[in-house]
């Protein structure tokens, strides 16, 4: 039996993260590695199921990098861009052939790479920075919408464990 890790937040400090923003970089870390495992040999047809009418593994996996990539982009006080739209666009209606999990796993790891790279020149001094969100124009924060981001992650990650062992439960014999 593989040793156990303890979960990210009782590593210690994570070099080169503002001690502001060590919270969001440690629940991005478990974020990432919580997936592994649920989504470890997963047919096609297991990552795209929706039981239930559940959202698939395959759609939260996808989600997870986009949606980080996007609060981040709103985060640096950036519109989205034409890519980034069509990438929500993909969210809603994968294309097909339909992306496998380790092509998923790469995006949201790479997703992961890029938000404790911007976590890490974050400023303590631009927080509290006011930023605009969509169309709307809703207001937030950059320490709102990193925190944001996070969490939204660790949500996803929870509906992505339980999905993988609902339809692993299902597929027994």
């Amino acid at each position: 039996m593989a040793e156990s890790k303890p979960e990210p937040w009782l590593r210690g400090p994570m070099a080169g993260i503002p001690d502001a923003l060590q919270p969001v970089a440690h629940a991005f870390v478990a974020a990432r590695e919580d997936v592994i495992a649920p989504v470890a040999d997963l047919t096609p047809e297991q990552l795209w199921t929706t039981p239930g009418g559940a959202a698939s593994i395959g759609f939260h996996l996808m989600h997870l990098a986009g949606s980080t990539d996007r609060l981040l982009t709103y985060a640096r006080g950036e519109a989205l861009s034409e890519a980034q739209k069509a990438a929500l666009a993909a969210e809603r209606q994968p294309p097909e052939p339909r992306p496998g999990a380790d092509d998923l796993r790469r995006a949201w790891d790479a997703a992961v790479d890029r938000a404790l790279a911007q976590i890490g020149e974050t400023r303590d001094a631009d927080l509290s920075t006011p930023r605009l969100i969509g169309r709307a124009r809703l207001p937030s924060t950059v320490r709102g919408l990193l925190c944001h981001a996070a969490e939204h992650a660790t949500r996803h990650v929870g509906q992505i464990i339980t999905t993988a062992k609902i339809i692993r439960g299902r597929d027994l014999p």
